[in-house]
């Protein structure tokens, strides 16, 4: 019976890992929360301040209308276009992976940045939820 329990709670703490890890890595967080809202005189600080972006993440934006670039800091804090780090737009695509947890910086080209078109997006490391062996054991005396 206690090796039943015990092979129960490994079973539980894998499928809560899966369930974790595939949660959070399957958002989609599109700049400012619309489908289209990718555009001037938005604040991109304040919705990008209350979301929280985890590694291997997509972030999606419109790119029918505005260009995107990915910038450094300073480049980001001065609207400068010059020297970006990678063009988004420019294979078509509507999505960016965020691939590792740090800052990433991102503005509009042609004055948008200007226009308050940019947005600073700081990724964290992916944390599962806490679940001790404690927890686990209480489950199953419960039963």
């Amino acid at each position: 019976m206690k090796r039943i329990q015990i092979k129960l709670a490994c079973l539980v703490l894998l499928m809560v890992t899966v369930e974790n890890t595939q949660s959070r890595d399957s958002v989609l967080h599109r700049v400012g929360g619309g489908r289209y809202s990718w555009k001037p005189n938005v604040n991109f600080t304040d919705w990008a301040i209350h979301e929280q972006f985890f590694c291997c993440v997509d972030f999606g934006f419109n790119k029918q209308l505005y260009s995107v670039l990915q910038v450094n800091e300073t480049s980001y804090a001065n609207c400068i276009e010059e020297n970006f780090i990678n063009n988004i737009t420019k294979g078509g695509r509507d999505v960016f992976n965020l691939t590792m947890p740090k800052p990433y910086y991102f503005i509009s080209g042609r004055g948008y940045c200007f226009k308050r078109m940019k947005v600073a997006i700081f990724v964290q490391n992916y944390q599962p939820l806490p679940i001790t062996n404690g927890s686990l054991l209480q489950i199953f005396k419960q039963s």
